[in-house]
Formats: C-alpha cells, structure tokens, sequence
C-alpha cells in the first residue's frame, strides 16, 4: 500500500475529487494548509501599506492505495492540476505498512474498500 500526498490549488479539489471518483477510488482526505515554494507569496494591501503573507492557502489531498493503482491515481491528480504554471503543486507517494479499519479490524487491502 501507499499514500499519496497532493498538495495542490484550494480550486482544484473538486475537479481532482471527480477525476478520482472516475478511476475507482472510494475516499479521500482533504486538509486547508499554508505553505510555500517557488511562488514565494503575493503582497496584499492593508490600510494603506503593502502586505506579504508569508504562506499561501493550498489543500493537501491524502489517500492511501494499494500498490497497483499507485501510478493510475499520481497520473490522474497530476493531470487533472497541471496548467504548467508555478503553484501547480506537489505529489508525494509514501509506503505504507499497514492499515486497519477501526470499526471491523479488516486489515491490509480490506480495509480501504467500502
């Protein structure tokens, strides 16, 4: 199994959670989180004064997969945020050594079906 970690536009989370839902994967989770990159940030006025945040809002998508669609799902989400722009965002596949559904115990594969 791996996670896969897409930190990506806030505007983007729809359109990756459609694309998604189309190639089989049943949930995902979705955090508001701050951050920066090569965007640097965007300045902001304030009464008067030029502000620069020091992070930018982004969305973390994480969802846990068994090896085999790994790729199909890192392809997707790439595809679906790509606009070739800096902000695009960033995918990280992390290995996972198990999972366990609370309610049942179900382990392994079992436990990311519905």
């Amino acid at each position: 199994m791996n996670k896969i970690e897409a930190i990506i536009q806030p505007t983007q989370v729809d359109a990756v959670k459609n694309a998604l839902v189309n190639i089989g994967i049943q949930g995902m989770t979705v955090v508001p989180v701050e951050g920066f990159g090569q965007q640097k940030g965007y300045d902001l006025f304030y009464r008067g004064t030029v502000y620069t945040p020091r992070f930018l809002a982004k969305s973390k998508i994480e969802i846990v997969v068994m090896e085999e669609m790994t790729d199909l799902v890192v392809e997707t989400i790439a595809a679906t945020v790509r606009t070739g722009h800096i902000g695009d965002g960033k995918i990280f596949v992390l290995p996972v050594i198990e999972a366990i559904r609370v309610r049942t115990n179900e382990k392994a594969g079992s436990a990311l079906t519905a």
